[in-house]
């Protein structure tokens, strides 16, 4: 099981991810949105919206920053293993806070009021169980491996050095054996995120609206 989910199930993510994203693109482009429901519910969203997204660039940072920069290069910068942690829980603290009370606001937001529920798809409601279920792992062992309770436990000699070796297209999941489990739900629930990606309204994230700047302003009225 160590092998198939840590050396071949990310591949299938990332091949599901590329392909289907591809194929969305170029077969289905009017779904390519979230959907915009400012209409519907429009006061939550001006602080939710910005909570989220913050808190995911932030996160996101932090990962790319503990997952691929080598210890020994923060240890030949003179960062020691005391300090980084120091560093990272500065930042991750934040960042999960906010993330979270984020997606929180955002489900209470598209759950609780009538007419955002009724335009809600089935996709939608899975997207929100999975998403729910990477920020709450994540969320949950920070606080188990900042507090010590897993003892000794250090993901970047571990967790780190294994997905860079995927990179590289040489998996060692002899690496995750001995990764705690809360890590390991982490991890999957991040894969399964990544796997129905391009089926999502998440693929907004990949556009950005290049003409918005150049367009002649769209006059909404409410009624």
């Amino acid at each position: 099981m160590n092998e198939i989910f840590f050396g071949a199930l990310p591949y299938v993510a990332i091949t599901v991810l590329i392909v289907g994203t591809a194929y969305r693109y170029s077969k289905d482009t009017s779904t390519w949105s979230t959907k915009s429901s400012q209409f519907l519910a429009k006061s939550s969203l001006k602080i939710a919206g910005p909570m989220f997204h913050l808190g995911l660039a932030m996160a996101f940072g932090g990962h790319v920053i503990g997952i691929l920069i080598p210890k020994f290069l923060t240890d030949s910068a003179g960062i020691d293993e005391h300090l980084y942690h120091i560093i990272a829980l500065a930042g991750g603290i934040p960042a999960g806070i906010l993330f979270f009370l984020g997606f929180f606001l955002l489900m209470q937001r598209r759950f609780g009021k009538a007419r955002m529920k009724v335009n809600t798809s089935t996709m939608d409601g899975w997207l929100y169980v999975i998403l729910f279920a990477t920020i709450a792992t994540g969320c949950f062992a920070t606080l188990l491996n900042a507090t010590g309770i897993l003892g000794d436990f250090n993901y970047r000699e571990t967790i780190s050095p294994w997905f860079r070796s995927l990179l590289m297209f040489q998996p060692d999941t002899s690496l995750m054996e001995n990764v705690p489990l809360i890590f390991k739900c982490h991890l999957l629930c991040a894969l399964t995120l990544i796997t129905i990606f391009p089926f999502t309204r998440l693929v907004h994230c990949l556009s950005f609206p290049f003409e918005y700047f150049g367009r002649s302003h769209i006059i909404y009225r409410r009624k």
